[in-house]
């Protein structure tokens, strides 16, 4: 067995003689520069092995966000009245500036981070910040979170989305309660305008006596279509008059006598007597003949025709009301006698024909009456039309205006979106299965590269004494 202190004296010996090997070797030049390549190279590999089993595993989790390139749009047509128009959700195309670096500041402002950090169940001084990428030409927030471990990252993730919803979620309720006092002092001012152009026409129409612009278009055409029945009463009077002036003529009796004759033709009495008178007269005209003017029988026959002609008179002025000279009343009695030879019919249609001209001729004076009087009416509410009208159409205006802005508001009110686009989970937060740092080969490629660069350097310097020598002799004369 060997003896440990004559090992220890004998290792003793032998550093305690190195110090001077060494310095035997560093008188030459190029152990020098040796020693300091051993040296450096030494140094840079410790450092990264030390590095890569000192440096504790970091593990990235990766996910991303999309948010809506276009705008929303709510129309709504109020028929008769107006279109209202609300807008939701501020998209990133078309605008002026890009609306996921709003976002990229809510995602790594303090508050969404101390508030992640607490749903994570992790120190707010360790969380550190996320890595947020904007992808050009797309609508996508890219976003690369660390931990100790996969797990650590990915519940990172998740609480930092849910901290940024929740923080989204505040600013848009505190933008609607900051909506809600202009937008009643808006609606009440556009109601009262509404209000004082609703009571100004309702004044002018109990003061007017005018309701609406449709009573002038209505009363207009209400005497269009009495001018026109007017017309046709006339046009049908004058074919009566015509029709009655051509049976006049085939009777030879006016009108009026063709009436009176109508009406003693249809009385049974007046016809008796009519009966009497012309047997009487025809029975006188024959005695007259044979015997003398002083013969019983012509006497008897004389005073039974004047007894006769005194009843038939009697009865002509009860049934007329008037009293007629013997040769009308002759004249009648003609025109009544056999009736088997149409005259009657056409008495009769003479009669009625003036019935129908009569009442043709009152139709048409009461039309005439009625359009003066709705003319009259007319120009009475033709006057204030144009300032109804102005008044109609100012409330008119105003209506439209409250029930647009009305609904505008109730539109905007309604969407939690306007200032705040929604966020999607367009990739979930991964579950990272190898750690991103340290990464060993970066580790190593960096060592050799070092070593590789310092040896060169290191033999940069050892060569250039020499060279100069060399040079500065060829040069020198």
């Amino acid at each position: 067995m060997t003896n440990p202190q004559l090992l220890y004296s004998k290792l003793r010996k032998q550093y305690a003689s190195l110090p001077d090997q060494l310095r035997l070797l560093s008188k030459k030049r190029s152990n020098r520069y040796f020693l300091l390549m051993l040296f450096a190279n030494g140094f840079i590999w410790t450092s990264a092995i030390l590095y890569l089993f000192v440096t504790k595993p970091i593990y990235t989790s990766k996910w991303a966000l999309i948010l809506p390139s276009t705008s929303s749009a709510t129309n709504l047509n109020l028929p008769e009245i107006g279109q209202a128009t609300s807008s939701s959700g501020a998209g990133i195309s078309g605008s002026t500036y890009d609306t996921r670096a709003n976002y990229e500041y809510i995602f790594m402002s303090d508050q969404v981070i101390s508030e992640a950090s607490r749903l994570s169940n992790v120190d707010p001084a360790k969380f550190g910040k996320p890595k947020i990428k904007l992808i050009d030409n797309t609508t996508m927030m890219q976003f690369e979170i660390t931990g100790r471990s996969p797990e650590e990252a990915q519940q990172k993730s998740i609480a930092l989305y849910r901290s940024a919803q929740k923080r989204l979620n505040e600013l848009r309720e505190k933008e609607m309660r900051e909506r809600e006092i202009p937008a009643e002092s808006i609606l009440m001012s556009v109601q009262n305008k509404l209000q004082e152009a609703q009571q100004k026409v309702t004044n002018f129409k109990f003061s007017s006596g005018l309701s609406s612009s449709d009573q002038v278009r209505d009363l207009s055409g209400n005497i269009e279509q009495l001018r026109r029945q007017r017309a046709e009463v006339l046009a049908n009077e004058q074919s009566a008059a015509r029709r009655l002036a051509q049976l006049s003529l085939s009777l030879g009796l006016s009108s009026s006598q063709a009436a009176d004759a109508f009406q003693l033709q249809v009385d049974q009495v007046f016809q008796q007597h009519l009966k009497d008178y012309s047997e009487a007269t025809s029975s006188l005209r024959l005695l007259t003949g044979k015997f003398g003017p002083r013969n019983p029988r012509v006497i008897r026959e004389s005073n039974k025709q004047n007894s006769a002609l005194k009843n038939l008179l009697q009865r002509s002025k009860q049934i007329l009301g008037k009293d007629l000279p013997l040769l009308a009343i002759s004249k009648l009695a003609l025109s009544t006698v056999a009736s088997n030879s149409g005259r009657d019919s056409l008495l009769q249609n003479l009669v009625n024909v003036q019935a129908d001209q009569r009442a043709l001729d009152g139709q048409a004076i009461a039309l005439e009456t009625q359009i003066k009087s709705l003319e009259k009416r007319l120009r009475g509410i033709a006057k204030p039309l144009s300032t109804l009208e102005a008044l109609l159409r100012n409330e008119q205006i105003a209506q439209a205006v409250f029930a647009s802005t009305l609904a505008k508001l109730d539109l905007g009110q309604g969407d939690l979106f306007s200032a705040y686009p929604l966020i999607q989970m367009a990739v979930e937060p991964t579950l990272p299965t190898k750690p991103s740092a340290p990464k060993t080969s970066f580790v190593l490629a960096g060592a050799v590269a070092g070593s590789i660069f310092s040896s060169l350097g290191l033999w940069i310097l050892w060569i250039r004494k020499p060279w100069i020598k060399k040079i500065s002799a060829r040069i020198s004369p």
